[in-house]
């Protein structure tokens, strides 16, 4: 089937072609999509990340299901670690969100990091593009929410909502892993359990960004969720899109660079002593240049 093709397909609500051109976009053939695509208003996109086990999967399933009763159709993309050998989703297509597997206007997707610098896809910007072709509401973006790297989701996700759990140093590990830094709400997530006040408590000594309670796995605090990401949305401007876009296109680049076919040469000759590290990059960029 062409793309064209592929496209009517999904528009009709094909969730078939819907995957398909998701696949292409993380193919050589990603230019020949965004190409047919064409101009796109991006919708809504909410970042969700946090430490495993915070309960990210849980949260998204609840959110999904709020913008569900709003009627809204939801697309979730979930970055997850990629296999060393296949580069393939280790995680698969998020079986632990089986009640929406049934709902046309519920697509969730997994896609592989495939050693993007930050756990964001290189594709990711591309699927969103696809998804806001096919007239997706909202675009959820649960990253797997490791490390330093992850701060990349805000470069894509307004707002950035951080997840973490009760006691446990929670709030000063994610602080000392920069998740703080580009929170937009922060989640405190199975409030039920002991240690949650005093979490909040030393959460608010590391951020200013807003401090939800929340017990996920009964809906319990997710209204009032999905009311302050309304207001943060709605209180966006040129500038912070402004900033999102410039963040984006870094990150995108540096992950060029770091798959260029010249890095490793150009490495071996620093570590031989053959040339400094600042000309070394110099060339890396001027290689990148030359067509």
């Amino acid at each position: 089937m062409v793309i064209d093709e592929l496209i009517e397909a999904a528009r009709k609500g094909s969730q078939r072609a819907a995957g398909r051109l998701l696949s292409l976009v993380e193919s050589p053939r990603r230019d020949e999509v965004l190409d047919a695509i064409g101009t796109v208003s991006v919708p809504q996109i909410i970042g969700v990340t946090g430490p495993p086990g915070a309960g990210k999967s849980t949260t998204v399933g609840a959110l999904v299901s709020a913008y569900r009763y709003r009627e809204m159709r939801v697309a979730v993309l979930a970055v997850d670690p990629s296999s060393p050998y296949s580069g393939g989703a280790l995680l698969g297509d998020r079986i632990r969100m089986a009640a929406h597997i049934n709902d046309s206007d519920v697509l969730i997707r997994s896609v592989a990091a495939r050693g993007h610098l930050g756990g964001l896809a290189l594709a990711v910007p591309a699927a969103i593009r696809v998804l806001a072709a096919l007239s997706y509401d909202v675009i959820v973006l649960e990253t797997v929410g490791v490390g330093q790297s992850e701060i990349e989701i805000a470069a894509v996700a307004d707002p950035t909502v951080v997840i973490l759990n009760p006691g446990a140093g929670d709030a000063v590990q994610a602080a000392k892993a920069g998740l703080l830094e580009v929170a937009d709400i922060v989640v405190v997530n199975k409030a039920d359990r002991d240690g949650a006040d005093a979490t909040v408590r030393d959460l608010r000594a590391e951020t200013h960004a807003p401090i939800l309670k929340l017990i996920a796995a009964q809906g319990e605090g997710i209204p009032e969720l999905v009311d302050a990401i309304d207001e943060h949305h709605r209180a966006d401007n040129p500038q912070r899109r402004l900033a999102r876009a410039r963040a984006q296109i870094l990150s995108l680049a540096q992950s060029q660079l770091r798959n260029s076919p010249d890095l490793d040469r150009l490495a071996a000759s620093v570590a031989a002593g053959e040339q400094d590290a600042y000309t070394a990059a110099e060339r890396l960029f001027a290689e990148r240049a030359e067509p």
